[in-house]
């Protein structure tokens, strides 16, 4: 193949780079018209072809907008610096399915997020994710870029199965690595913890990174012990350390023990006559309706579970 048809070969359909972007072909048409963004070079009578220095603009621009760039200037500093970015094939990978998430009015961290998803941009998810809680904190960014982002790739991975799994993985894996930094940045202050747990057949754990980046960021100390804590280790877990409130994750019915969340609440220590025990925060929306034991607190989200949590502990 001659160098000409090999850079032709390589060359992107709007389509296929909308795939890759995460973006409609409607917005980077739009891109075109209006910011002078588009193909350097143009054959007449085909369709336009995005050769790899023109991904590289294009990618650029995802970018900007995605940090809360104006499109006007995004597409100023994409085109700019056009002539700095190295030629070579595109940094992205091809999006499963479709090319976007369904999303709704979402704030532009999170429609950033879910672009970058889409993309497999790992570095990118990562950096909005850190700016993310820098900016807004761990309650924001958890309610309003990570939630949203990871229903919509959860949604998409039931329609489509298994060719978008890969999507709603990493960005589980970063959402839950963004987090964890932002629990461990600060060092936890002296005294009696929370415990965080998982039911012993919950395997979901993001909501508990997010309590413990939450309580992190308040100031306030606990120990996670992370899903699927088995019984007897949670008891034991308990009895050791003598928790103010322990709080006891379940994402669906079936994993939600009344049972188990009754006989920790039961659990006591301290000398005779002075004896005393956690109070239970029965989280998740597995616990809805009849399946909260009696005697618990119930949060609502996880603003009201910090509220809680900080009520005990201080």
């Amino acid at each position: 193949m001659t160098a000409p048809a090999a850079e032709a070969a390589a060359a992107l359909t709007t389509g296929a780079l909308a795939r890759r972007l995460g973006v409609s072909p409607t917005t980077i048409r739009s891109w075109e018209s209006r910011y002078g963004i588009g193909p350097a070079r143009r054959d007449p009578g085909r369709h336009r072809r995005w050769e790899p220095q023109d991904v590289a603009v294009l990618e650029e621009m995802c970018r900007l907008t995605a940090r809360g760039t104006a499109p006007a200037e995004a597409a100023r500093l994409a085109l700019s610096g056009a002539r700095t970015l190295p030629p070579g094939p595109s940094r992205t990978v091809p999006a499963p399915g479709g090319n976007t998430l369904p999303l709704g009015t979402v704030r532009p961290e999170c429609r950033g997020l879910a672009r970058a998803a889409v993309r497999l941009d790992a570095p990118e998810m990562a950096r909005i994710l850190r700016r993310s809680i820098d900016d807004l904190g761990a309650v924001t960014a958890w309610t309003e870029v990570m939630t949203p982002a990871l229903r919509a790739a959860g949604r998409k991975w039931a329609v489509e199965g298994e060719r978008c799994v890969d999507v709603e993985h990493l960005l589980s894996w970063h959402v839950a690595a963004a987090l964890r930094r932002a629990a461990e940045r600060v060092e936890q202050p002296p005294g009696p913890a929370a415990l965080l747990a998982g039911m012993p057949t919950e395997l979901h754990s993001l909501p508990l990174e997010a309590v413990a980046a939450g309580l992190a960021e308040r100031g306030l100390p606990f120990l996670m012990f992370g899903p699927a804590l088995p019984t007897e280790a949670l008891m034991e877990a308990v009895h050791r350390t003598g928790p103010p409130a322990v709080l006891l994750w379940s994402q669906v019915a079936r994993t939600a023990d009344r049972a188990l969340a009754q006989r920790v609440a039961r659990t006591t220590w301290g000398p005779h006559g002075a004896r005393t025990g956690p109070v239970v925060l029965a989280a998740g929306p597995g616990w809805a309706g009849p399946r909260r034991p009696p005697g618990t607190l119930r949060p609502r989200d996880l603003a009201g579970a910090l509220d809680q949590l900080e009520r005990l502990l201080r």
